[in-house]
């Protein structure tokens, strides 16, 4: 299929959390929510609280509040009892108010699934919802808190297109239709506002490029021009280091530049030569990032359905005295596989996901190598969603248990992450590569 044997994808969700404070009623100082709601004091009886809070102090001694509801996985409300009054006994306090699905402590609210109160969205990994000023947290999931913004694909036409659509509802279309030629690798920065995407351009003329737009597919720009890389194919943004990651197939390289398009670098070359661009097995293809965990993942593809394509990765940082024609540290994860495509990763539970065109596949592994086990016989790789015609792109939805995949036939699909309940979401005409899913505000 020559240069339009195509790949990529990422994925990036953004998460903040909201502290509502509760405070108390009465002519003199209220009782607040929170960890121990204290009740007032002065004279009156005791009114009910809202929200968790406790009600003003009755006359008297003061009066302590209830029990606070704890926020937790399912944030319970918390009951509160008003003060005792002085002559008649203070009203109770209202049960705290529930989020979404779940309660906060007194005063405080969860959102959906452990996300923030009213309306803030979870992180990543499960961002907590802030209770009152010092209720507990609603804890988020596991995989991610819920967010309150709408579930959106964007994706990439080889054709020349990049497309959205709706996650749950869908409704595919092109938001920018001259994205260049052949492009491949797709990734969002949700909180710059920008879209991502490299172009192969013409795989005998080294004219590869990489551009940018806002999320609605205006102010389209040029970061990387014609030339500045090869044949650039899956990518992923940093925009905690202002870097940005993509393999460069033709060219036989893992690259980096700064998000602006400057300070273009090699982190990994396989071949220089024209004689080593013949070998496929060179051709550097998908490309993953674990920041935290200080290593970049790529796969190198190999010919197709030839059983040569490996999935590798190195430390982000450079070995010392080293350079990407030489460094030490490169570690083969899988060997022998039919073709790999494009990666996508889930730290948490230590699973690297990839799309294999050769067998037309979603499969997934253990990132770690089994004990006494190598990259060549290793027994643990899961195909987990079949027929997928020229499988290229795959990215996690971690927070719903799902992924997405795109296949060269126009094809565009999802599964949960075990690979049960696939379904094709639309099949077109065209021929799909990158894609990214992401919870717009």
């Amino acid at each position: 299929m020559g240069k339009l044997r195509f790949t990529t994808i990422a994925i990036f969700a953004a998460g903040t959390s909201l502290l509502a404070a509760g405070c108390g009623g009465g002519n003199s100082s209220g009782g607040k929510g929170g960890d121990t709601g204290e009740g007032g004091t002065g004279p009156g009886s005791g009114n009910a609280g809202t929200n968790g809070e406790a009600g003003a102090g009755g006359g008297g001694s003061s009066g302590s509040s209830g029990t606070t509801g704890t926020g937790g996985d399912t944030g319970s409300g918390g009951s509160t009892a008003g003060a005792s009054g002085g002559g008649t006994t203070g009203a109770a306090g209202t049960s705290g108010r529930a989020g979404t699905t779940g309660t906060a402590g007194t005063g405080g609210r969860a959102g959906t699934t452990g996300a923030a109160g009213t309306g803030g969205r979870g992180g990543t990994t499960g961002a907590a919802g802030r209770g009152g000023t010092t209720g507990a947290a609603g804890r988020g999931g596991t995989t991610g808190a819920g967010g309150t913004g709408t579930q959106t694909i964007f994706f990439l036409d080889v054709g020349g297109e990049v497309q959205t659509s709706p996650a749950e509802n869908p409704n595919p279309r092109t938001i920018v239709a001259s994205a260049g030629q052949g492009p491949d690798g797709i990734a969002v920065d949700l909180a710059a506002g920008h879209i991502f995407w490299t172009g192969m351009g013409n795989p005998s003329t080294d004219d590869g490029f990489i551009r940018r737009s806002n999320l609605d597919g205006s102010n389209v720009m040029t970061l990387v021009p014609a030339g500045g890389t090869y044949t650039p194919k899956q990518m992923r943004v940093d925009p905690a280091s202002n870097k940005m990651y993509w393999s460069d197939r033709e060219g036989m390289r893992v690259m980096r530049a700064n998000m602006d398009g400057s300070g273009v670098e090699a982190l990994v070359t396989t071949g220089t030569t024209a004689t080593d661009r013949m070998d496929l097995s060179r051709w550097c293809v998908g490309m993953a990032i674990d920041t935290a965990g200080g290593w970049f993942y790529w796969s190198q593809k190999g010919g197709d359905n030839a059983g040569v394509g490996s999935i590798r990765r190195a430390h982000i940082v450079m070995p010392s005295g080293q350079t990407s024609t030489n460094r030490t540290d490169i570690e083969i994860l899988f060997s022998g596989l039919p073709e790999p495509i494009d990666l996508d990763l889930d730290l948490e539970a230590g699973m690297i996901y990839w799309a294999d065109r050769g067998d037309d596949t979603i499969s997934r592994g253990p990132i770690a190598i089994p004990a006494g086990s190598t990259a060549a016989n290793r027994k643990d790789r899961q195909i987990i969603v079949r027929q997928v015609p020229e499988a290229i792109g795959v990215a996690l939805d971690k927070r719903r248990g799902r992924l997405y995949y795109t296949g060269g036939t126009g094809e565009l699909g999802r599964a949960n992450l075990d690979g049960s309940n696939q379904a094709e979401i639309t099949v077109s005409g065209g021929a799909f590569t990158g894609i990214v899913v992401v919870d717009l505000p």
